[in-house]
């Protein structure tokens, strides 16, 4: 089963990456060149933000997914150990909305939640 789970984060790598850089490359900056994009806020730029972070943060969630998947492989794996990934995984959404949207999406706020929260439950060994 640990060799299953090491290949199945590897993929989430690899995938996570290449959705990043690709979706980057040849989607996000293509679509941004279009004039007809929907202006929200007074300008495009806040739909330009939103779909770049969201684009962004499915890497992210992978990412985290692959690191959970690593962790489940340890024989020393803990729910405190899963739940302090969880809470980063979140915390780093919340860094991207925030940044990418400069505060004007609300999800970073909730995401930031999720991870306190999440953070909390681990410390306190609530599982």
């Amino acid at each position: 089963m640990t060799v299953l789970l090491y290949l199945a984060a590897a993929l989430l790598i690899l995938v996570s990456l290449a959705h990043s850089y690709l979706g980057e490359r040849y989607i996000l900056i293509r679509l941004f060149k279009r004039d007809n994009l929907p202006e929200l806020f007074g300008s495009s730029d806040f739909t330009i933000r939103t779909l770049r972070f969201a684009w962004h943060l499915t890497s992210i969630a992978w990412l985290g997914f692959a690191t959970l998947l690593i962790t489940l492989a340890s024989p020393e794996f803990t729910a405190a150990a899963l739940l302090k990934i969880t809470a980063v995984t979140f915390a780093l959404h919340s860094v991207l909305a925030l940044g990418l949207s400069k505060g004007k999406h609300w999800s970073w706020l909730l995401f930031a939640v999720v991870s306190v929260l999440t953070l909390t439950a681990g410390v306190n060994g609530q599982n």
